[in-house]
């Protein structure tokens, strides 16, 4: 078997196994669709959308979605708030100030950051944050947006961090010594010359950091309350879109109006999401 051979049997190789991941990426959309779409029969996408009630199992059901959406928004926008200054600024401090042994150190600990498991920072929110919040604020409980969003936060940092210290890195060196050459600190070289040129990359990492945030269920679930209704305060409990989905399926009825409610809204989480990745 010659060289061209073998370079074409491991083209074709690599070839199947993207069209697998796409075959098995579009039978799950298949699948999402063919279950969520049949509860339109019963009720207008518009009511779905911004019906103020969710209450499934009632007689008769309301499958108002509207104060999830805005539960899962509220805490996606509080999350990216806390996490794209922390997230860009450790890039940044990695990238181009740290000494050598702590850039090791510093993305080691990032790292391991984005390898916990989603259900460890659920306990940490419900053990640690939720007394302290509690407690700090005088709440009737620590279970809300303010803790899902701290709790999402540490979960979004490690993607836009790794994310836009990759873009940091790809900015040429040309662009520094230029600058220096022109007399420039290194503060000056680093927030007008090198965060300018890699801020493509950077708006990259925040969006799929938000995506990110968007689309996570356990935190959610263990630590935002719980409640389907419209926030007044930072300090309320909400049920995020995920949250929903996640603790409703296990007991809902196979293909009943309520089971398709809830593929209906993983229909919804899909458009987000895809949109935020469409964006980045």
């Amino acid at each position: 078997m010659n060289r061209q051979t073998k370079e074409l049997i491991i083209q074709y190789v690599f070839f199947l196994f993207a069209l697998v991941s796409v075959v098995v990426l579009g039978l799950i959309v298949f699948s999402l669709f063919r279950e969520g779409l049949p509860l339109f029969g019963k009720i207008s996408v518009k009511d779905f959308l911004l019906g103020m009630e969710w209450y499934p199992t009632y007689d008769p059901p309301s499958f108002g979605i509207f104060p999830l959406i805005v539960g899962s928004m509220i805490v996606t926008i509080l999350a990216t708030l806390m996490a794209v200054p922390l997230g860009i600024l450790a890039a940044i401090y990695i990238a181009e100030i740290a000494p050598s042994r702590i850039k090791g150190i510093l993305k080691s600990v990032i790292e391991l950051l984005a390898g916990l498991p989603s259900v460890v920072l659920g306990f940490f929110g419900m053990v640690i944050v939720a007394p302290w919040l509690q407690e700090t604020f005088d709440l009737p409980t620590g279970l809300n947006i303010m803790n899902a969003s701290i709790i999402l936060a540490l979960m979004a940092i490690p993607t836009i961090s790794s994310i836009s210290e990759d873009a940091l890195y790809s900015v040429p060196r040309e662009f520094k010594e230029a600058s220096y050459a022109l007399g420039a600190t290194k503060f000056e070289t680093i927030a007008k010359v090198i965060v300018p040129a890699a801020l493509s990359g950077i708006s990259t990492a925040v969006m799929l950091g938000m995506a990110r945030a968007i689309g996570e269920t356990m935190v959610v679930l263990m630590v935002a309350g719980g409640s389907a209704a419209i926030p007044e305060s930072l300090f309320d409990s909400v049920r995020p879109m995920p949250a929903s989905i996640a603790a409703e399926m296990g007991e809902t009825p196979y293909r009943s109006p309520h089971y398709s409610a809830l593929f209906a809204i993983g229909i919804v989480l899909f458009f987000l999401t895809l949109a935020f990745n469409l964006v980045a």
